[in-house]
């Protein structure tokens, strides 16, 4: 059957009751707060009632390098949930919430696609339950204090040149990046460069994302450094007393919200720091609760495996005690035949010599999930018409010298018939119990061994250059006490190395970390390559001009 858009394949679907989703879990009525008929924040207190109880199992769904061709991670990860429901396993599928920046700009929507997609796609994809408006509040709160601070005789002799905390929307916005505010008189503040960030960009959602619970998440805030004085001591929230309304803006967007799928499978839907600058999973509480309601857990890391599955192994995985048993790596026969050098146009011709030369992105991801996090791999082939058998064989043969097996990925166009054969082997890696999972760095390490570990045994690169200002940041972080914290890489998703253009499994390179700073409430140190933005533009035809609303409220345009 076939329809002209995602959002019209959402809107044929007959979702359940939320209540009837949370019944498959063990949840009852009195454990949600309904956003409506079809959405609900789950109680996160129910974690500290489940605490003795074993956790169920983490499937990591990553992907190749990501193309313009497509890979269909997230449409992967929503059937394979579907598909370990279909042969009969209780599952749960933790997932990340869109930003508005990317819907309304150039990815679009983030619920999946085709059969495969999370529901109600509309409320997801757009103001969903308020989680990333409490998140700027939160993070425009602070800004305020601080600059309050400043205006009220500045007690803490904050120097108005060395303040690190930007504001943040949750909007693509390349005119706020770099402000000047506090003009037009003393009764406006004191003036001084400044700028946005987009909402998942912003510190505190990478704390939500990584607390705990209540206790935690206030903790963290607490911690937040916002800029540093004259004599290079650090400012947190603490000191300004921001963290306790902080926490109290964020008390309800610390609970998980529970959707479902097309084929209504639960699915929890929450947090969202984009992987390329911040660590790109979705949030430990939703996880850590999905492993306790649930004897298999399927999750996405963003981009690549060289961002968002590192981070989620070596960040989300050392702060919250978790750990996976299964890895799917995501590819398309196209993607790969784009890292091989094929030209757009060409994408969907049989060329089984560009394909072999675009293959070794994807060995090498097979390789860095087994040798540094212990992990066995499946590889998801997002199968599309055009592919051929010879095509597909040859990443078989492949893939099978490397110790994974392939399993093709038909679930955009068959839901989860299309993934049975993709379930049946994660659950065989995690029965054969093939993983032995590990981190790919010892805490203990420098920052610059941590980076150099990352930069040579994940990326490929020779080596890493370090610009004088990250020397210098360096050492001040070690003297203050940051150098066990683990490493962040800001970093291009398109490539393994920090160029962009350099495609497939570049050699002789080598990483440039231009600066660091610390994100201390979350817990890491970010390391900044390249031109790496956090707050990104519109395209020249932004996805927002395709989206409308008609008469009865109903939404067309989002894909």
């Amino acid at each position: 059957m076939a329809f002209t858009s995602d959002i019209d394949i959402a809107q044929s679907v007959t979702m359940e009751p939320i209540e009837k989703i949370a019944a498959k879990i063990g949840l009852n009525a009195d454990q949600l707060e309904h956003y409506g008929k079809y959405k609900a924040k789950v109680d996160y207190n129910i974690l500290q009632e489940m605490k003795d109880k074993p956790d169920g199992k983490l499937v990591l769904v990553t992907a190749i390098t990501p193309t313009p061709a497509g890979e269909g991670k997230t449409t992967t990860s929503v059937g394979l949930a579907d598909a370990l429901q279909r042969i009969g396993k209780k599952v749960i599928l933790c997932l990340r919430e869109p930003s508005l920046g990317p819907v309304f700009g150039v990815k679009g929507g983030a619920a999946g696609g085709g059969y495969a997609q999370v529901v109600p796609m509309e409320d997801i994809n757009l103001h969903f339950t308020g989680d990333f408006h409490a998140i700027g509040a939160a993070n425009n709160l602070l800004a305020a204090m601080i600059d309050n601070h400043i205006y009220q005789g500045n007690a803490l002799q904050i120097d108005a040149r060395r303040i690190t905390w930007k504001r943040a929307v949750d909007m693509n916005d390349r005119q706020l990046r770099f402000i000047v505010d506090g003009l037009n008189g003393r009764i406006n503040g004191v003036p001084r460069e400044d700028g946005f960030d987009i909402t998942v960009a912003s510190e505190i959602m990478a704390v939500l994302c990584l607390s705990q619970d209540i206790d935690h998440l206030k903790a963290n805030l607490k911690k937040m450094i916002i800029g540093y004085t004259r004599e290079e001591k650090p400012i947190t929230a603490g000191d300004l007393n921001a963290h306790g309304a902080m926490a109290a803006l964020l008390k309800d967007a610390l609970k998980p919200n529970l959707v479902q799928t097309l084929e209504h499978a639960p699915a929890f839907i929450h947090g969202g720091p984009f992987a390329n600058i911040a660590h790109g999973c979705n949030s430990l509480m939703a996880t850590r609760m999905a492993l306790k309601l649930a004897d298999y857990v399927v999750t996405e890391a963003g981009f690549g495996a060289d961002l968002g599955a590192e981070k989620l192994c070596d960040i989300k995985c050392r702060i919250g005690g978790i750990q996976p048993s299964a890895c799917v790596i995501v590819a398309s026969v196209r993607a790969l035949k784009h890292h091989g050098g094929a030209a757009k146009d060409d994408l969907g011709k049989e060329d089984l010599a560009l394909l072999e030369k675009g293959l070794p992105n994807l060995l090498k991801h097979i390789e860095n999930m087994k040798n540094n996090f212990g992990l066995t791999s499946v590889v998801a082939i997002n199968r599309f018409p055009n592919d051929t058998e010879a095509e597909l064989e040859l990443i078989r043969t492949k893939c099978k010298e490397f110790g994974a097996n392939v399993a093709l990925s038909e679930v955009w166009g068959k839901g989860s018939e299309g993934g049975e054969d993709l379930a049946k082997e994660v659950v065989r890696i995690v029965e054969e119990k093939l993983s032995s999972f590990k981190y790919a760095y010892d805490e203990n390490l420098s920052i610059k061994e941590k980076i150099e570990t990352i930069a040579k045994n994940i990326y490929g690169a020779d080596g890493v250059d370090f610009a004088a200002t990250a020397t210098r940041e360096m050492g001040m972080l070690e003297n203050l006490g940051f150098g066990k914290l683990p490493i962040c890489m800001a970093k291009t998703q398109y490539s393994l190395s920090d160029d962009q253009k350099k495609l497939g499994a570049p050699k002789g390179f080598k990483i440039s970390v231009r600066n660091l700073k610390v994100s201390a409430g979350a817990g890491f140190i970010v390391a900044l390559t390249g031109d790496i933005m956090t707050m990104p533009g519109l395209p020249k035809v932004p996805s927002a001009e395709k989206i409308d609303v008609d008469s009865t409220g109903k939404i067309s345009g989002l894909f």
